[in-house]
């Protein structure tokens, strides 16, 4: 429903502030920091006509190959509709390989090829060097400190897939605090 007050048209010239304890410098922190974090990968991906979807399944399958069409799903939290769009593509073009279950063949396990693993490697390494600098731009030498603090930002009943990435893999293990 529109508010339709005399004031509803009338301009705010003031900017908002941390009213009711909303801490808008973290946010907005939050909001440049994902856009210089995703602006590399984004420009490779442009060359391939793919989008964060894309990448994000990608990161995915590479990090847990074998991973289940319904477990990406579920890690991804987006519709079945748009997954069928972004794996037809990456299947397609020979980033991704989806394979029968062992035990239930209805069940699509996916894994990466070898395009699909060079592809995940070229869009994390400007990543990982973004996090690398700004470690060390911050003086950030309690890593832990910052793992703990990003997974407490994760949905509580979720924090469990983080778990599931190997831990050989990641700079720690996961849980152990």
């Amino acid at each position: 429903m529109t508010d339709r007050s005399p004031a509803a048209g009338k301009p705010i010239k003031t900017a908002i502030t941390d009213e009711d304890g909303i801490d808008f410098a973290i946010i907005e922190l939050f909001f440049f920091a994902y856009r210089d974090f995703t602006s590399d990968p984004d420009q490779i991906l442009a060359d391939y006509g793919f989008g964060r979807a894309h990448h994000r399944v990608l990161h995915f399958v590479n990090r847990r190959p074998g991973l289940t069409v319904a477990e990406l799903l579920d890690v991804l939290k987006i519709t079945k509709q748009s997954l069928a769009r972004v794996l037809k593509q990456l299947i397609d073009t020979d980033h991704i390989v989806q394979l029968q279950g062992p035990r239930d063949r209805r069940q699509r396990e996916l894994y990466p090829t070898a395009k699909g693993r060079a592809l995940a490697l070229a869009l994390a390494r400007p990543q990982s060097r973004r996090i690398r600098a700004a470690l060390e731009d911050s003086g950030a030498s309690e890593r832990p400190l910052i793992e703990r603090f990003l997974e407490a930002m994760v949905n509580p009943e979720l924090r469990a897939q983080i778990d599931i990435v190997p831990a050989n893999m990641s700079g720690k293990s996961h849980g152990d605090h």
